[in-house]
């Protein structure tokens, strides 16, 4: 009964998020735009998200590279451990840990934001009004979730790349220029691309989940904080749900 219950809940939720999806695509990107909340959303979302996102990428680049290189002593290849690190950095590691640090951060703000604005008739008050809630409160900031991420996260490989070379003359002593030659060396378009092009999708994924919960926030400032809390485990939660319909269908197909 539980799997059941928790299928339909997850249809039902994928349907909603489906139906705000399309309402953003078709009412959203259109004229007028409001250029304005678009920059302002771009500075908080961006510039103000960047002191936690640098100093996250520093560790990450830093304990990695303490942690490889151990092993790649014991196999006589750590001269290969700026090659080793800038690949992983820029292919994975930067691009998911910095997505999961903008969710924490900005995935919650959003929900709190838009949910409080939503309890306390705001936005009802903005139609009044004949502003239209949707374009100035939404888009803007799916736009600016979608545009920063992108450029918080090369920000962050290169703070991270930094740290790797902190890490590296730690035990040993190696220039700055011959560290970034030897990982540039080894990274291609097709390293980098890819990777950008998947924090695009995080970056929309985070704002759109975000302004969902929020913008469909219930029961007072209870709703508040649950909005602000589902917009950044939502994610998860799909991923739990999924499996469980795989194994209602084996369940079915026994």
């Amino acid at each position: 009964m539980s799997l059941k219950t928790d299928t339909t809940d997850f249809l039902e939720q994928t349907g909603k998020i489906s139906r705000f999806t399309g309402h953003f695509f078709s009412h959203g990107i259109k004229p007028r735009f409001e250029i304005k909340e678009l920059l302002s959303q771009c500075y908080l979302i961006g510039y103000k998200s960047f002191p936690l996102v640098g100093l996250t990428g520093f560790i990450m680049g830093l304990v990695l590279t303490m942690q490889l290189r151990p092993s790649l002593v014991s196999y006589g290849v750590q001269s290969k451990l700026p090659v080793m690190v800038g690949i992983a950095i820029v292919r994975e590691i930067g691009p998911v840990i910095t997505a999961l640090i903008f969710a924490g951060k900005i995935g919650s703000s959003i929900g709190a934001e838009l949910g409080s604005m939503k309890v306390t008739e705001q936005i009802d008050a903005m139609e009044v009004s004949g502003t239209n809630p949707f374009k100035y409160l939404v888009a803007t900031r799916v736009v600016a979730t979608t545009f920063m991420l992108p450029i918080l996260t090369l920000l962050s490989d290169a703070i991270s790349l930094f740290g790797a070379y902190i890490g590296v003359n730690i035990s040993s002593v190696t220039s700055l220029r011959f560290f970034f030659a030897q990982v540039f060396q080894s990274l291609t378009y097709s390293d980098i691309i890819p990777a950008v092009i998947k924090t695009l999708f995080f970056g929309f994924a985070v704002g759109l989940i975000g302004c969902y919960k929020g913008f469909n926030s219930t029961k007072g400032t209870q709703g508040v904080g649950n909005s602000a809390n589902s917009a950044v485990v939502l994610s998860k939660k799909w991923k739990r749900q999924r499996q469980l319909i795989v194994q209602l269908i084996k369940r079915k197909e026994q």
